[in-house]
């Protein structure tokens, strides 16, 4: 499942990528692809982090685990590696 946001997201991404590409990305992320974990402000769950790599470009990746897996937000990553909680 995604969010709106997410859905936006992946939307903007230059590669032309679709839910079930984002899914393909997703079955493939590795511990090396883990950055970690963040408590949401907004619902104080925990969010998994993820920075996979795709023809060069590193993207974000936040999950939260909700009895399916939620996709919060699939975008380019940022330079500081931060982004805003949502």
């Amino acid at each position: 499942m995604f969010t709106l946001k997410a859905r936006r997201e992946l939307a903007s991404l230059d590669f032309g990528l679709d839910e079930e590409d984002a899914c393909n990305i997703l079955a493939k992320l590795t511990t090396e692809d883990s950055a970690g974990r963040l408590k949401s402000a907004a619902t104080g769950e925990w969010m998994y982090l993820f920075k996979p790599h795709l023809s060069g470009l590193v993207l974000y990746v936040k999950l939260a685990v909700r009895g399916n897996c939620i996709v919060i937000s699939f975008h380019e990553d940022a330079e500081d590696g931060h982004e805003e909680d949502a």
